[in-house]
């Protein structure tokens, strides 16, 4: 599903390049669920970016779906984040203007889902998550817990191949981190592939696979 060959990403200011990623070869297979580990600044998120879409690399090729990325015109990588990518953030990243039902609606708007389809897709999720009387709330009105649900629900709502998680239990308590973990699981137990960045040992259990970076280099897989 995804192949990255010798990946490199880095920054020139005036006579020094710092490399965020060096040489990064990684394949991740459909139905994988890979914890992506490291310290800070190991390039863990720009992994993920690149792999989502919204970062390239500046070397090496990466191939989505047997597409090399690298050749897909803007409008086409809009497309394909939009249909195939689902993205879950530490900060949550909801539409404070918007309330639950048209936050996990978004999505599906941009892809051009007609009204009544995007109203069956939104009642399941809310049904799915349990969060049905919390439709008109804003995200202000809702826990860290609630408002990563919502976040999880929106990235899902129309049915990505791939789901991307960076620290999706890093603003949560232990009780609420425990629970998104289960969902993840249990997402991936019904096919979706997911990759998720994390700090924690204990989260990155939930995977199949241990992916370790530092210092922009590919130093373990397990």
């Amino acid at each position: 599903m995804i192949q990255l060959k010798n990946i490199d990403k880095y920054y020139d200011a005036k006579f020094q390049r710092t490399f965020v990623l060096k040489g990064v070869n990684l394949d991740i297979n459909q139905g994988e669920f890979v914890s992506i580990m490291g310290p800070s600044g190991a390039g863990k998120s720009t992994l993920l970016n690149i792999i989502g879409f919204l970062d390239e690399p500046n070397e090496g090729e990466y191939l989505f779906l047997d597409q090399p990325a690298n050749q897909l015109k803007e409008k086409q990588k809009v497309q394909y984040h939009r249909s195939h990518i689902g993205f879950i953030f530490q900060a949550f990243h909801l539409i404070e203007e918007m309330n639950v039902y048209e936050n996990i609606e978004t999505p599906l708007v941009y892809r051009g889902v007609k009204g009544k389809e995007r109203k069956a897709l939104v009642a399941e999720m809310l049904d799915r998550f349990n969060i049905v009387a919390k439709k008109d709330l804003f995200p202000s009105q809702l826990s860290g817990g609630q408002q990563q649900l919502v976040a999880i629900a929106r990235a899902i709502v129309g049915s990505p191949k791939l789901l991307l998680a960076d620290e999706p239990t890093g603003n949560l308590h232990s009780e609420q981190g425990q629970m998104i973990m289960e969902l993840l699981k249990k997402l991936n137990d019904e096919g979706m592939t997911i990759i998720q960045v994390t700090h924690s040992e204990e989260n990155a259990k939930y995977g199949n696979r241990i992916v370790r970076l530092k210092d922009g280099y590919l130093k373990e897989d397990e």
